[in-house]
């Protein structure tokens, strides 16, 4: 195996971590550890799987079954990430209210799925993301 293709990945979701952080605490005005996770923007999730599309298809062509394998997981990280973690959100949030009286009840997360925006954001992010390392590692 390449290893460029386990490297991508990797190198994208810690460069859009700290920058979802960054973007979450500047919105709250403080520093938002309580939304390191699920939901914000960028997506994470988003990015890596495009990154990895960008990476395949630069590398191997847009002809080839590992794109198409690349982009139909893209597809479905995106659909999930847009539709199922935000109804999992609004039930979690359900959840607290009818158990806000209970004293052994454990706080859900609420902010799980992303916007279309941070969907969006994760895309361009992670095709700038394999457009870059194509380019470093295209000099070794």
């Amino acid at each position: 195996m390449d290893i460029t293709y386990l490297i991508t990945p990797v190198l994208t979701w810690m460069v859009v971590g700290p920058i979802k952080f960054l973007i979450n605490s500047a919105r709250q005005r403080r520093w938002a550890f309580n939304l390191v996770g699920n939901g914000g923007f960028p997506s994470n999730h988003s990015a890596v799987v495009t990154s990895m599309a960008t990476l395949i298809a630069l590398r191997e062509g847009m002809d080839s079954g590992a794109f198409g394998v690349a982009v139909t997981l893209a597809f479905i990280v995106m659909i999930d990430a847009n539709s199922l973690r935000q109804h999992v959100g609004r039930q979690a949030a359900a959840i607290n209210r009818l158990a806000s009286g209970a004293s052994n009840h454990t706080t859900l997360r609420e902010r799980m799925g992303h916007t279309l925006v941070e969907i969006t954001g994760g895309v361009a992010t992670g095709i700038g993301m394999g457009f870059l390392l194509f380019n470093i590692y295209s000099q070794f």
